[in-house]
């Protein structure tokens, strides 16, 4: 837990050990950074010594650690900067305890599932657009994509399926392994943000089909 305000601090730990988690908690940026790895980071923006988007972007890079970010910036704008930078959920303070245990379920899962699954071998290919599914990288031609763990598996289905639909429930339930209904904006900002990636003019093109899901098709 990343969280800087002791009375907050207090009662979501008392709460969460209740539930039979193991929490260590920390006030800041840095020390966020040095701590142990964990299963689950639950992570407030508002840090006294930085923005916790950055410290997001840092523990994404490190592998398979779940992020959670819990704040009171409940801003469109402020979602899709948490999001982008990788998290694996937002939610805004004030929230439901019940809630947030489900999603702390859903996101233990897909971390304990990433660090025990034998890793794919092989290269992905649609288009202009390769995955190296063993080092984890995608090209668009010669080009290196930055993505986030969540965005490399969103497009790594996309380019599995190419030319046929992935629904947005096969999505959710592929992607992100939730066990409860992820918020519509969700799978939506991970798009934008791969559709601005891919650049001008795209490897690849991903197409909406309204009220049924996506597909990638080669340009």
């Amino acid at each position: 837990m990343v969280e800087d305000d002791h009375r907050v601090a207090r009662g979501l730990t008392a709460a969460l050990v209740r539930a039979g988690f193991d929490v260590s908690r920390v006030m800041t940026a840095q020390d966020a950074l040095k701590a142990a790895p964990a299963d689950v980071v639950l992570l407030d923006l508002g840090l006294p010594d930085g923005d916790g988007v950055a410290v997001c972007r840092a523990l994404r890079r490190r592998g398979a650690c779940g992020v959670i970010i819990l704040t009171a910036r409940a801003e469109p704008r402020e979602r899709v900067l948490g999001l982008r930078a990788g998290a694996d959920d937002y939610v805004v303070k004030p929230f439901g305890m019940a809630e947030l245990l489900a999603r702390i379920d859903a996101v233990a899962r897909r971390t304990r599932a990433d660090r025990s699954r034998p890793e794919p071998l092989g290269v992905v290919r649609a288009g202009q657009l390769s995955l190296d599914l063993d080092a984890r990288r995608a090209l668009a031609g010669d080009r290196v994509l930055d993505l986030t763990p969540k965005e490399f598996a969103l497009l790594h289905l996309l380019a599995a399926h190419a030319g046929r639909v992935c629904s947005r429930g096969m999505i959710v339930d592929q992607v992100w392994q939730a066990a409860y209904e992820a918020p519509s904006r969700t799978l939506d900002v991970h798009i934008a943000a791969l559709r601005t990636k891919l650049g001008r003019p795209p490897p690849v093109r991903i197409q909406t089909l309204r009220g049924v899901g996506y597909r990638l098709s080669p340009c």
